[in-house]
């Protein structure tokens, strides 16, 4: 019962409701908080510190930045949307918060639409050499468990697409990127489709900032290409993974187009089906068939894993070659 009351005195402030209220409807920065609210930063932190405290708020980094959003978790997170949705819809000074709100995310929208265009010929040019997006993400979905996972981890999340493609088959998910441009664009993307349960983070996928066995699947959607060490971001997928966890790799099967390596910055000209399968043992992960979706000059490859409970051991080398792969002109989306 203290804690209880403890919890409740959190809340018991004009200032504080208002910023559950604010929060309530997406991620937001003291900034941002401080110009909604017309209070200096001082004042307002102080007040976010006492309702992260009480749980009534998460706070995550990003960069220099911190972002504030209701809690989603623990004893007081229910209590909090609880004390959101008692506010009267026709408060007057909740609807000139939620006005202010208003233009600072078309703001946000602005800014991300301006970056999105300014990038949307390089990735456009890519996107003509393989097959339709469509037919990968109708591909994926038939990979996907039907029945849907609790927790989803979309690691170098991007536009955050992948999120948007798998959000209804989700209970929680979050998308990670080292890019604070692009998670600003996905950040806008997800508050416009009305995805409160998916959320965005700026991290390192080479050290997630999750302990192990946090997500009942992952995602790792056209990034390995990128990376210096593949085999080491499938480990650090693995390690955040729950037994029987799974995870879609989707990239380019092997290719000789050294003009992605040139112009857009590629380190890696696609991955053969053994060398994935090679690094998905090392790391405790067992590999089902590979799908192949044939394109002009590229191919997409989707490789399904499966995380390993402790101490078991993922099939040989050679019953993994064995493994069929599946080539398909096209999947019906």
């Amino acid at each position: 019962m203290d804690e209880l009351l403890a919890t409740l005195k959190a809340a018991a402030e004009t200032t504080r409701l208002r910023l559950l209220a604010l929060c309530a409807h997406g991620e937001l920065t003291v900034t941002e908080l401080t110009q909604i609210l017309g209070q200096s930063q001082p004042r307002v932190s102080r007040h976010l510190k006492l309702l992260c405290d009480a749980g009534l708020l998460d706070r995550f980094r990003e960069g220099t930045f911190a972002f504030y959003r209701l809690a989603e978790k623990g004893r007081s997170a229910e209590l909090a949307r609880v004390l959101v949705d008692a506010i009267p819809d026709e408060d007057p000074t909740l609807t000139l918060d939620l006005e202010r709100l208003e233009a600072i995310k078309r703001s946000r929208s602005e800014t991300a639409a301006a970056y999105f265009r300014e990038n949307a010929a390089r990735w456009h040019e890519i996107r003509s050499l393989h097959v339709a997006e469509g037919e990968v993400e109708a591909a994926l979905l038939r990979l996907f468990p039907k029945e849907g996972v609790e927790e989803l981890l979309d690691i170098g999340t991007g536009t955050g697409r992948m999120l948007e493609v798998l959000a209804r088959r989700v209970h929680r998910a979050i998308g990670v990127d080292q890019s604070r441009e692009m998670l600003a664009v996905a950040r806008n993307r997800l508050e416009e489709a009305g995805l409160r349960h998916c959320h965005v983070r700026q991290a390192d996928m080479y050290q997630l900032p999750f302990p192990s066995g946090s997500f009942d699947a992952a995602v790792i959607h056209q990034v390995l290409h990128y990376t210096e060490s593949p085999a080491g971001v499938l480990a650090e997928a693995a390690r955040v993974l729950r037994p029987g966890g799974l995870l879609l790799v989707v990239d380019f099967a092997p290719h000789h187009l050294e003009a992605l390596r040139e112009e857009h910055a590629h380190r890696r000209l696609g991955f053969a089906d053994a060398e994935v399968a090679g690094w998905c043992r090392q790391s405790g992960l067992d590999c089902g068939p590979v799908v192949h979706l044939p394109g002009d000059p590229l191919t997409v490859s989707i490789w399904p894993a499966t995380r390993l409970p402790a101490g078991a051991h993922s099939s040989s080398p050679q019953a993994q070659s064995q493994k069929p792969a599946h080539s398909l002109s096209g999947v019906p989306s």
